[in-house]
């Protein structure tokens, strides 16, 4: 098989059935597209680390949120607040994560989702997302700001493309909420999917090394560019329908 014969047929292969372990999981237990979108944020924030320490913390997070997480952020109370504050994941500690929320809630409650804020940000002329994804963080960092100082923690959770990060849980988002397929939902149709960046992770930074779709050694944004760009040759409408697959794979240790 050539190069596009093997990315079609893992693309199919890994289809819903082969969706765990993967945070994405947690999108799918939902209807509304609220709950979808806010379950979609929540665990992309938090999808660092080792899978099984991914699922942990999400199903701690999801198991207070009594399967209404979008009512949950936008009616946060102190008793919440002190539940949220009891968890830490990694470089967030309980206080990163109540601010998380509550900077949540205020979004929610000033622009009535997500999706309405990064809309603003959004140019459909631009190559790629970049430019709305810096100041879709940038204005996530500035809502922050009106809480309490910005810690590290908070500034790990929305990273800027424009200093070089490769911003792989945002790009996993955007992928989760405009891409349409049976993984992804395509909540977000104002964007197209051909506008979209891989999320490199290690898995996929070192796959994509060795089937020489990037040149480069460190993961960045200029890495995730060029992987993008490679893909986009096998499908320009669609370049990162392949990520899941290539990113389980790599997980799996499975030979491409």
């Amino acid at each position: 098989m050539d190069m596009k014969e093997k990315l079609e047929h893992h693309y199919k292969a890994f289809d819903k059935t082969r969706i765990s372990p993967d945070p994405l999981e947690f999108l799918h237990r939902y209807k509304s597209e609220q709950d979808i979108e806010a379950t979609g944020f929540i665990s992309s924030v938090f999808a660092y680390g080792n899978v099984k320490q991914i699922m942990n913390t999400l199903d701690r997070i999801f198991v207070l949120t009594d399967g209404q997480p979008y009512k949950f952020i936008t009616t946060l109370s102190l008793k919440n607040e002190k539940s949220l504050r009891d968890l830490k994941h990694r470089f967030y500690t309980g206080d990163d994560i109540v601010v998380f929320f509550r900077v949540l809630k205020n979004i929610y409650t000033e622009y009535g989702s997500l999706r309405n804020l990064f809309i603003q940000f959004y140019n459909d002329k631009e190559p790629n997302l970049k430019n709305a994804i810096n100041s879709f963080s940038f204005n996530m960092i500035e809502h922050t700001g009106k809480e309490t100082e910005v810690s590290n923690g908070i500034k790990f959770m929305f990273p800027l493309p424009s200093l070089g990060s490769a911003c792989k849980r945002i790009n996993l988002f955007l992928r989760w909420m405009v891409r349409k397929d049976e993984l992804d939902f395509g909540l977000w149709k104002e964007i197209s999917p051909s506008q979209l960046i891989i999320p490199v992770d290690t898995h996929i930074a070192r796959i994509c090394q060795e089937l020489k779709l990037t040149s480069l050694k460190n993961v960045s944004w200029k890495m995730a560019e060029e992987i993008t760009d490679s893909l986009r040759k096998f499908d320009p409408e669609d370049p990162i329908k392949y990520d899941f697959a290539i990113c389980h794979i790599g997980m799996r240790k499975l030979k491409f």
